[in-house]
């Protein structure tokens, strides 16, 4: 490992690991305002498509609130949240840098949910949700790409939590080579 002269950690190959991570936050975000300008463009609000029967669907709703519009029209705790959010991925990508991937790749997945969602609460004042899952009678809420990457970005660093150690270790055996970088 070293560092460049902004102070990033890189490989010794020179890739900026940060930035991949970064990069692929904002890949993920561009798909996710790409997914929700489709559906705003192309479907009404309630208009739906069945993708596959009884099990997927396309559904065109907007949400002032989170799950279920829990906190509907409290856009300033959205904001706030958002905020801290933020700064702790933020803080984290530095401060535990030389972790395992799984560290990163989670709070790149967090970072590009909560900037997704936060995109929308900013220019629409609520959220663009389309994909809808149905399970038997059980209807699930209608989510996004940014609403998975964060429940995505959630397990992983759960999983992270309860066994970072020991890939850490590992990863220090292997002198510094990365499974994922």
């Amino acid at each position: 490992m070293c560092y460049n002269q902004r102070g990033l950690y890189a490989t010794v190959e020179g890739i900026d690991i940060m930035y991949k991570y970064l990069i692929l936050a904002a890949g993920l975000i561009g798909i996710d305002q790409w997914t929700k300008a489709l559906i705003v463009k192309n479907l009404s609000i309630g208009d739906q498509i069945e993708v596959i029967s009884n099990f997927l669907y396309i559904t065109s709703i907007r949400n002032r609130g989170a799950a279920w519009g829990i906190l509907e029209d409290h856009m300033s705790i959205f904001y706030a949240v958002t905020a801290v959010v933020i700064i702790a991925v933020v803080y984290a990508f530095y401060k535990y840098k030389s972790e395992h991937f799984t560290l990163h790749l989670s709070l790149s997945l967090v970072l590009a949910g909560a900037l997704g969602n936060f995109i929308d609460r900013m220019r629409y004042q609520e959220v663009v949700d389309f994909v809808q899952t149905v399970w038997g009678n059980y209807y699930f809420p209608i989510f996004n790409v940014a609403d998975m990457c964060l429940s995505i970005g959630v397990v992983i660093l759960m999983f992270y939590v309860l066994f970072g150690d020991k890939l850490n270790e590992k990863k220090r055996k292997k002198k510094g080579k990365y499974y994922f970088e």
